[in-house]
């Protein structure tokens, strides 16, 4: 079965989200695919209320790298628990770039959301520029080696990792099929070579980057690959079932 994780980005408010859940769950086969939602903060609540017991999981799109106290503005690991949620993306590329987010405060965000018994989607990708240049691998070794620094084997069952090249996000540029499986053979052997064969083999590696209704059959036929992280094309209840159903 394959896993979609659905990341709403900045949108939808509360009012929005209920109407969104209400036509969505009224259509979709959840047994079609491992679903996760990840919702604005604000809307967390809602979300819990619609999916309990539905078999699909609650996300939020990140949380602040320390456990509670003088950081105003931020949402602690506890707090995305307590409002139901049940896993984390972590690392996203808008983080990256817009908010400056190191692979240094990545690693302590793992941390904080596994204390918290939280899965994790960590994302990770190249730029333009190193994409041009040729420093893909080199690009995915530091983010996965440093954001993964201190964690145990084990912990890794609770991690997907998202391979998002950012030159293709939101801005309808497709990678090619051979392109994500130079990527995520890449990935794989980080793992491989820092942990062992098994977390190579069996650590989830997702794609996100402009997916949508007309490439993601031949996104998913790529090797290596278990799924799918989509941003806008989630936003539409009834396309997202139909791409739900070509999964």
């Amino acid at each position: 079965m394959k896993k979609i994780v659905a990341n709403f980005k900045m949108n939808a408010t509360v009012e929005e989200t209920k109407r969104y859940f209400i036509n969505f769950l009224a259509k979709v086969d959840s047994a079609k695919a491992e679903l996760t939602f990840c919702l604005p903060y604000t809307s967390l609540a809602t979300g819990n209320y619609f999916l309990k017991g539905t078999g699909i999981k609650l996300g939020a799109q990140n949380l602040a790298d320390e456990d509670e106290g003088k950081c105003t503005g931020e949402i602690s690991g506890r707090m995305l628990v307590d409002a139901g949620a049940e896993a984390v993306i972590i690392g996203h590329s808008e983080r990256r770039a817009k908010f400056k987010e190191s692979n240094k405060t990545i690693n302590k965000k793992i941390k904080v959301a596994l204390k918290n018994r939280l899965d994790i989607i960590l994302c990770v990708g190249e730029s333009l520029t190193e994409k041009n240049t040729l420093k893909t691998l080199e690009t995915l070794k530091a983010q996965i080696e440093e954001g993964l620094k201190g964690l145990y084997e084990n912990e890794l069952e609770n991690i997907t990792i998202a391979y998002e090249p950012i030159w293709a996000i939101g801005n309808g540029k497709n990678a090619t099929v051979k392109e994500i499986e130079y990527a995520v053979k890449a990935i794989r052997k980080v793992l491989t070579d820092d942990f062992s064969e098994k977390a190579g083999k069996e650590t989830k590696v997702l794609y996100g980057g402009s997916v949508n209704i007309k490439n993601i059959q031949s996104i998913l036929k790529a090797k290596g690959i278990d799924g799918v992280l989509i941003g806008g094309a989630c936003l539409d209840a009834n396309g997202f079932v139909n791409l739900i159903n070509l999964a």
